[in-house]
């Protein structure tokens, strides 16, 4: 049954989905929801052919700009820097930031390659150059490559004088801090205001 592995193999290039969490999937549109599995083919498709990136920002739009970028009621003073499309959209929901985004797709990874060349520094050097941008916004991920990507790109910034600011960290709102890792709390105590 080629047609089965096949679906299989694909369901498996999800992250997170191995090889049987990929079956279970598979069977399940096959035997139970066979109309889902043809909405979900057709959204697939659709997806695949009918999204790009803005042209300004690189997040995920179906026009040349995305509906922020078009949206000329945002702050154009502040410029925030995030890794993907998901971390914008993450941002947009809390719906305590007005201003613009630059997505990066990616981070820097020496390791394996990347460096800042190839998530597009050079670009979000442009765009904080446009003369409008006061504030840049380092909304990089707490990891080794997200930190590094901040301080990268931080540097680039201040060496054109423009203004940068990171992202604060410290101990989730609700927490209880006996169960706050130790690096978050000491990130919060030498944080704090």
């Amino acid at each position: 049954m080629a047609a089965l592995e096949t679906l299989i193999e694909a369901l498996r290039r999800l992250p997170g989905v191995g090889q049987k969490s990929a079956q279970r999937m598979a069977y399940h549109l096959l035997q139970h929801d066979r109309e889902g599995a043809q909405v979900l083919s057709r959204a697939l498709a659709g997806a695949a052919s009918d999204i790009g990136h803005c042209e300004r920002c690189h997040t995920f739009s179906e026009a040349a700009l995305c509906p922020i970028c078009a949206d000329e009621q945002r702050d154009a003073r502040l410029l925030c820097v995030v890794e993907t499309p998901a971390d914008q959209a993450a941002l947009e929901r809390t719906g305590s930031f007005r201003g613009y985004y630059f997505v990066l797709l990616g981070r820097v990874s020496p390791l394996d390659g990347i460096g800042a060349r190839q998530i597009g520094a050079e670009q979000l050097l442009a765009r904080a150059q446009d003369g409008r941008v006061e504030e840049v916004i380092l909304a990089t991920s707490f990891t080794a490559e997200g930190e590094a990507t901040a301080h990268v790109l931080g540097e680039a910034l201040r060496s054109r004088q423009l203004r940068s600011t990171r992202l604060a960290r410290g101990v989730p709102v609700g927490s209880e801090l006996e169960y706050v890792d130790l690096g978050t709390i000491a990130h919060a105590l030498v944080d704090r205001r």
